[in-house]
């Protein structure tokens, strides 16, 4: 008997194209426990929490030609969920290494791509590190899939990944502050807003809609004509090696008060540091610093809050100039709070969204000329996660810490991540080795450059 299929978005069809033998493009997160933690508790937990979710179980068909997704006959556990452990002794760094090692491996398509390593001798407890390609969701869905499996929000009538007995997801006042950030770009843009769904079912509607959309302030136009960021050591040639690294954990209310102060908002905050950071690494290599502008590719989440739950990628992205070459802190902090607001009251998220789902189903050429675009225009990915405020738990076993390295396309060597949790905040960094071989320090260098701004507002 034949094995049935199900056709996958345009949308994911893009992302999983954006898969590169020296871009892997998987999403990779380590989570930190407060204790020791069994293989068989969780390969439990898997089991039972998160292949509720069957499009776990499933597996890409047809890869290069037109994908789809398709029940792996020979799924077990055993291949998805390993066990290893640190050598002494043990700890931060030793943890980064094993990431560093798993973030270049490309995931095996020859099952669902994703997996979990259950890590043993962390600082006397266990972590987990998860990787999964990004065509199973973006960061909104997969937070919903990993606060789903914890013991706080698990719920084993779920079925599916779907909502319990037709209520709205019991996460949706998590993601409120993701999508606050692109309300006014909704008001704006209202009409693409109402024909995204649309637009992922319907590919000759797709096709009008997104020309349409893109005529809309002359999104493509402006792409081709945007100019590229300036020339640093943050562009260079690939080589596949990886390496990850992450700050300490600040405090969100130290955040917030900074934002207070300024009348801006906790990513405008946390991206001044970033600048900051960079500055001070381009700086102590020597480096010219004077006017220099970096390019980031912001994904931005434009998902309805009552679909939180589902599966699949639903974003857009916009394009930050981050002031590297501003020293002052509070004037860096004003340049990129009005570059943010400027963007917040145009449609560019959504008609990226358009750009992305269009590149889906058209053909691989079109989307290559586009990722060569966004890789001229960029030399670093950056996102903002909202994880979950309280404490977690699984079987008991409180998560003490999470962060995770989001993944580059075409020619782009740095990915910042930023994710909060119980009250603290985490910088992420995964860089190509070909062009940054110690993120750890640029990670360090943010951790100064948040002092220094939280005592400089105090």
């Amino acid at each position: 008997m034949a094995v049935k299929s199900y056709p996958m978005s345009t949308a994911d069809v893009t992302w999983l194209r954006m898969e590169a033998p020296t871009n892997p493009f998987t999403i990779s997160g380590v989570l930190l426990l407060g204790e020791p933690m069994e293989i068989e508790a969780l390969r439990r937990i898997v089991s039972n929490r998160l292949l509720l979710f069957e499009r776990f179980k499933q597996r890409v068909k047809g890869r290069h030609a037109t994908p789809s997704w398709q029940k792996d006959p020979h799924f077990h556990i055993e291949k998805h969920v390993h066990e290893v452990a640190l050598p002494n002794p043990g700890g931060k760094t030793e943890l980064q290494a094993l990431a560093s090692d798993l973030l270049s491996t490309p995931l095996d398509f020859g099952k669902p791509p994703w997996e979990m390593h259950l890590v043993q001798n962390v600082d006397g407890a266990s972590a987990i590190i998860g990787r999964i390609h990004h065509v199973y969701g973006d960061g909104i869905a997969l937070i919903h899939v990993l606060l789903s499996m914890t013991d706080e929000y698990f719920d084993p009538n779920r079925g599916s990944g779907s909502r319990s007995n037709g209520q709205a997801s019991p996460l949706t006042a998590l993601f409120k502050p993701a999508v606050k950030s692109v309300g006014a770009t909704a008001k704006v843009a209202g009409t693409v807003v109402g024909d995204t769904v649309k637009m992922a079912v319907n590919p000759s509607h797709l096709f009008y809609r997104a020309k349409q959309a893109m005529s809309l302030g002359g999104t493509l136009s402006r792409l081709a004509l945007l100019p590229e960021d300036s020339k640093t050591r943050f562009k260079g040639e690939l080589n596949s090696l990886k390496r990850v690294a992450w700050s300490k954990e600040v405090s969100l209310d130290v955040v917030k008060r900074i934002g207070a102060a300024n009348d801006a908002k906790v990513n405008d905050v946390l991206l001044t540091a970033v600048a900051g950071a960079l500055r001070r690494y381009l700086e102590a290599q020597g480096d010219p610093i004077e006017d220099v502008e970096l390019g980031a590719a912001v994904p931005v989440n434009v998902r309805p809050l009552e679909e939180a739950y589902k599966l699949g990628n639903y974003f857009g992205i916009v394009f930050l100039m981050l002031p590297v070459g501003v020293e002052d802190p509070r004037e860096r902090l004003k340049i990129l709070k009005a570059r943010m607001d400027r963007i917040k009251v145009t449609p560019e998220a959504l008609v990226m969204l358009g750009v992305l789902q269009t590149a889906g189903a058209a053909p691989r050429v079109l989307q290559d000329k586009l990722l060569d675009i966004l890789s001229a225009k960029n030399s670093a990915v950056m996102t903002n996660v909202p994880g979950p405020r309280e404490p977690l738990h699984f079987e008991g076993i409180e998560m003490t810490g999470m962060m995770f390295w989001v993944p580059c396309s075409g020619s782009i060597g740095m990915g910042v991540s930023i994710l909060s949790y119980a009250g603290g905040v985490r910088l992420g960094i995964a860089t190509d080795r070909g062009v940054i071989e110690d993120p750890e320090t640029l990670a360090a260098l943010f951790d100064t450059e948040f002092e220094e701004l939280a005592a400089e507002f105090a």
